[in-house]
């Protein structure tokens, strides 16, 4: 057993999901089946729900808690070749705060609340509980690793980890375009009865997300089923027009995880509820 088998492993106890990182901290490429993007990719693949192949595949998503898999034949090879090990915060219920030069770290000490920080090569990460969307280069030399990321093992750092804050969140915001002047052609989705898709609407589309968060943390038994049932019907009306964002969903995830759903299962009811609708 090499360190970084050793040490995914050990992590994998404390339920980070994790995957081997090649040279050049990037993770090893698709498997035969999957090469060339001829599953679709990620993340949007032909066929949804976790990556399902033999082989670390598929970048976050192939990151796994079962030291089974992880230490089976058909990880061998990647892990004899591995650089690192990388884990998916996302999938953990974290945020990590990438800091990646001097005036981001200095930027981030006048500005966000202290919390787990690690050093990096070039910087820092600051790890905080709770999940959102990921964006790289939300201000100078600062990228959000969370949902659909992967993010470097490199210690467990310093300081007690504290809960997400809205400053964070707020970085991954973007402004409303600017009006055009001249009146343009809508793409409909399907089942909108005429005009611009009402879901894009913000007061609409907030209401039904807080509507759902309420559902959700207002049960008091069955709150497997309710959660799965709230996905779906969020979906069911959400899913389809491109309205939804990770932010959105770690919202949903949030509020599950109150309940004290796992980030693994939220994942689950999430991709549950994605193939029942046939997205």
């Amino acid at each position: 057993m090499n360190d970084h088998l050793h040490t995914a492993l050990r992590l994998t106890a404390s339920g980070l999901p994790v995957l081997p990182l090649r040279r050049g901290k990037v993770p090893f490429g698709n498997c035969r089946r999957c090469a060339d993007n001829a599953c679709g990719g990620r993340p949007n693949m032909k066929t949804p729900g976790p990556c399902t192949c033999l082989a670390p595949c598929h970048g976050w998503a192939a990151a796994i808690t079962d030291p089974r898999t992880i230490a089976a034949p058909t990880w061998a090879r990647a892990w004899r070749e591995a650089a690192g090990v990388a884990y998916h915060p996302g999938g953990a219920g974290l945020t990590v705060v990438d800091l990646d030069n001097a005036e981001a770290i200095a930027w981030a000490r006048e500005t966000l609340p202290a919390t787990q920080t690690v050093p990096t090569t070039r910087g820092e990460h600051w790890i905080y509980q709770g999940l959102m969307q990921s964006a790289n280069a939300v201000r100078p030399g600062v990228d959000i690793k969370s949902l659909m990321q992967y993010a470097r093992w490199l210690g467990h750092g310093s300081g007690t980890m504290t809960a997400l804050p809205a400053v964070v969140r707020a970085l991954v915001v973007k402004e409303p375009a600017t009006a055009r002047p001249a009146p343009q052609a809508i793409a409909m989705p399907a089942g909108t009865e005429g005009g611009e898709c009402r879901h894009r609407t913000p007061v609409y589309l907030e209401r039904g997300i807080a509507m759902a968060e309420q559902r959700i943390t207002a049960a008091r038994e069955a709150v497997h089923t309710t959660v799965y049932r709230t996905f779906l019907a969020v979906l069911s009306t959400h899913g389809r027009c491109g309205c939804l964002t990770e932010a959105h969903i770690a919202r949903l995830f949030t509020a599950a995880q109150s309940k004290g759903e796992s980030p693994r299962h939220c994942t689950e009811a999430w991709t549950n509820a994605r193939t029942a609708l046939g997205m």
